[in-house]
């Protein structure tokens, strides 16, 4: 009896299927086209398959000498044996139908895909332009021991002050507005400002990226998140607490400058190094010729990646700064209405006074090293970095300066923090019930965290602070969420020594 799967039928669709792979294969950089050759294969071996079962429909040619006797006669019933071929022809007629199914679904699932990605190029238009923005408003109340208002503070000016009643209050921490998308299919660009800090409005980020240049991987030119620490390197919009930790003092933040970056997410490792001028003002501007010049490079890498969130990061960091007019200053306050720009002289625009300040600092320049540690195993976060800042001074010894934190986090509704490949840092949690009566009540986390930062180092009294910080985070739903944040400030100063201050701190956060 004639079969329907031959040799020559089995080598014909194997090599069917080969010409089609390799047709795709044949142009990878013009998936259009691919698409295109693909359709018009299957086309054919669906036209191909149908003949066959034609051919099968018609019946005769395919009954056995016996069976065509049988026929003819019509005298005998059929035996066993010509029933059971005649039930492996129809079963093998069936099985060609479902396959000319499947090749019909895939046909139409290549037309949807071609159609769609043909729709896509035609509606692609440059520039495009993407708005974004979000908002943080923030309420502070401040307790404080009596020592603790004694405590005296280096100045930008002067002698050191005391810190005095520190009043509560509320205040928008950032009000951003931001612009972006692209110019050209790989040149993208992000315009950002923000209403609430000192230049009402501030330049945040303002840069140009250029994508698949070879052996850079993207290049970014403006004013951005310079290349040093996890903490710093996370968006404001994903923070475990308020404010990051004491030790941000150190990081050359927002510069303006030149860098690159790239990733392997394969390998778990990402990369990058930026020149830029040092420090900037409000609007990413700077004035000096006497220094003024920075680098940061940052690596990172995954030693355990696995199911259910499970990461061990690593990361190291190193900065060399040559500040402008040869003067640095460090300060910082206990984690709550952090409004500064780290390493800048003079007034800054903070409603919480410094606990903690070098004061200015004539400065050669600053060599800055950081490390990183951090994990994740389903809603179990865990992170930590320490810094240390070598200040080489223009008169007197060389200084050291240092800080550190370790963070945890539990998300008490079982989600978690993401970790982001591309750039080395955990994002933020999404609700799998999103809030809403009835429905939802989004997700809560629950976090602590120890910091310290130490500012005294031979001539130099800035003081040390260490904070302890808990937290409590509702996530209502992936772009708006409250924080409540409890900081237990420690402050060493002279006099008189050793205080203590509490502050309580409610957070409402909006993000489109």
């Amino acid at each position: 009896m004639k079969t329907l799967f031959s040799p020559a039928g089995v080598l014909f669709l194997a090599c069917c299927a080969f010409t089609c792979s390799a047709t795709l294969a044949a142009d990878p950089a013009d998936p259009i086209e691919a698409l295109r050759l693909r359709l018009e294969k299957l086309e054919q071996d669906n036209a191909r398959l149908q003949e066959r079962v034609d051919e099968l429909n018609k019946g005769p040619q395919f009954l056995t000498p016996e069976a065509v006797k049988l026929q003819e006669t019509a005298v005998l019933p059929p035996s066993v044996g010509e029933v059971e071929k005649f039930d492996e022809l129809i079963d093998r007629s069936a099985l060609q139908e479902q396959q000319i199914s499947l090749q019909e679904t895939k046909l139409n699932s290549l037309q949807q895909t071609l159609n769609s990605m043909k729709s896509a190029a035609a509606k692609t238009t440059y520039p495009s332009v993407r708005v974004t923005g979000f908002f943080q408003a923030d309420s502070v109340w401040v307790q404080q021991s009596p020592d603790n208002q004694l405590a005296l503070v280096n100045q930008d000016t002067g002698p050191p002050m005391a810190l005095g009643d520190i009043q509560d209050g509320a205040d928008f921490r950032r009000t951003r507005l931001a612009a972006t998308g692209d110019v050209w299919e790989n040149v993208s660009y992000m315009i950002e400002m923000d209403f609430a800090f000192a230049g009402r409005p501030s330049f945040m980020d303002v840069y140009l990226d250029m994508h698949d240049i070879p052996l850079l991987g993207n290049v970014r030119v403006g004013q951005w998140r310079q290349p040093f620490g996890m903490d710093a390197l996370t968006s404001v919009k994903d923070l475990m607490f308020l404010e990051r930790a004491l030790p941000f003092a150190f990081v050359p933040f927002r510069q303006t400058g030149v860098g690159f970056y790239d990733s392997n997410e394969e390998l778990g490792v990402t990369w990058a190094a930026s020149a830029f001028r040092y420090p900037v003002d409000a609007y990413g501007g700077n004035v000096g010729d006497n220094g003024g010049y920075g680098g940061s490079t940052r690596l990172t890498g995954l030693l355990v990646e696995g199911d259910n969130n499970e990461i061990v990061h690593v990361g190291f960091n190193y900065a060399y700064l040559d500040p402008s007019n040869d003067a640095v200053q460090y300060r910082n306050q206990p984690e709550i209405f952090d409004n500064q720009t780290p390493g800048a002289v003079g007034p800054a625009n903070t409603t919480l006074p410094f606990f903690v300040n070098t004061g200015i600092l004539p400065t050669q320049n600053i060599n800055l090293y950081g490390v990183e540690l951090a994990g994740s195993y389903g809603s179990l976060l865990a992170q930590s970095e320490f810094m240390a800042a070598r200040v080489d001074r223009t008169t007197g010894s060389n200084l050291t300066f240092w800080g550190g934190y370790a963070q945890v986090s539990y998300v008490l509704t079982g989600e978690h923090h993401a970790y982001n490949k591309k750039s080395g840092v955990y994002g933020r949690v999404i609700p799998d019930a999103p809030f809403k009566p009835g429905c939802g009540y989004g997700a809560w986390e629950v976090a602590g965290r120890w910091s310290i930062l130490d500012l005294n180092d031979g001539d130099i009294t800035g003081n040390e602070l260490q904070d302890l910080t808990l937290g409590v985070n509702w996530y209502l739903n992936k772009y708006t969420k409250f924080q409540f944040n409890w900081v237990h400030a420690m402050l060493q100063s002279t006099p008189p020594n050793s205080s203590l201050a509490d502050l309580f701190a409610v957070r409402a956060q909006l993000d489109f």
